[in-house]
């Protein structure tokens, strides 16, 4: 059965898959425009940019593609508010935001017709944005990469979620790995779409550095742990080197903080600094943030055929919602 189209606002996405926001400079346009081709929302993430940096980005993504481009921006940044209002400028064709939840994201969103896309791990925020206006909500449990805002799987968290939201998409992210596991997800627990973001790190489109890439491919189930981050969350990663210094609990923080660029930090160490390093491909001395089932995925492939491939499995299962 044919996959449905995933509409948010006014923009419609051939195939219901939103490309997860990896921020710092995981997420480029570079990723986003081939998966926008491909009818998905291609994310450019743009927490802990400077805004001419990510204004930049969306332009070129925006002169690329007619498809759809949003932008993903973590609510503990500092400069949030900046960075939305960027965004729009850039001509952004909506925002993704979690890491926190902000109540005047929506009226920014109304006052400039831009949807907002809320990230919650919780029916009390999912119902609370749905309330506020916001045109899709991400469910994103423990299974996903990077920040995490439960310590429960997708199954466990988004039936809960799904019984109270009914006016707006509802998205499913956090570990799913291949076309089966989106219709599952699709057919039994009544998501209409997916969020994905490590199988599209092991993209060769994706412009992390081939050591990041390498450090994916190598990761064994024991490999991917869970990190404290200085936002003050739990966080998903690859245990790399510098990822075993903390768990020793060696003096890990930076001599001095460069950027300033989150709302509360515990300076335990720099996390833009450990991001890029690993981005670019310092491995050792980064940091590699990862879904939990990384491990699962043992190829680089162009974006077209992960597209393809989640399709053509998808369909094979798929039932239509009556």
């Amino acid at each position: 059965m044919k996959l449905p189209e995933l509409t948010i606002g006014s923009f419609v996405a051939r195939i219901p898959i939103i490309q997860g926001g990896m921020s710092i400079r995981v997420s480029t346009s570079a990723l986003a425009v081939p998966v926008a081709e491909c009818g998905g929302i291609g994310t450019i993430g743009g927490s802990g940019l400077p805004v001419a940096e990510l204004q930049e980005d969306i332009r070129r993504a925006k002169q690329a593609t007619d498809g759809v481009i949003a932008v993903n921006i973590m609510y503990a940044m500092k400069d949030f508010y900046n960075l939305v209002m960027g965004s729009i400028e850039a001509g952004a064709d909506m925002i993704i935001t979690g890491a926190g939840f902000s109540r005047d994201i929506f009226k920014i969103g109304k006052k400039h017709n831009i949807p907002i896309v809320s990230i919650v791990s919780s029916p009390a925020f999912a119902k609370l944005a749905e309330k506020l206006g916001a045109a899709a909500i991400i469910v994103e449990a423990a299974e996903a990469g990077g920040h995490l805002g439960t310590d429960k799987s997708l199954r466990d968290i988004f039936p809960s979620i799904r019984k109270v939201v009914s006016k707006v998409p509802l998205i499913a992210a956090g570990g799913i790995t291949n076309g089966f596991e989106m219709a599952e997800i699709m057919d039994k627990f009544g998501a209409d779409g997916i969020q994905i973001a490590s199988r599209f790190v092991l993209s060769k489109e994706c412009s992390v550095s081939q050591k990041f890439k390498e450090a994916f491919l190598e990761a064994k189930k024991e490999d991917i742990v869970l990190v404290q981050s200085p936002v003050g969350m739990t966080g998903r990663a690859i245990k790399t080197p510098f990822v075993e210094q903390m768990e020793r609990g060696d003096d890990v923080a930076a001599k001095e903080c460069k950027f300033k660029c989150l709302k509360k930090c515990s300076y335990k160490y720099c996390i833009n600094d450990r991001l890029m390093a690993s981005c670019t491909g310092d491995v050792d001395d980064g940091l590699v943030f990862s879904g939990a089932n990384t491990w699962k995925m043992d190829e680089i492939l162009p974006v077209q055929e992960i597209f393809d491939r989640f399709v053509h499995e998808a369909e094979s299962v798929y039932k239509e919602k009556k």
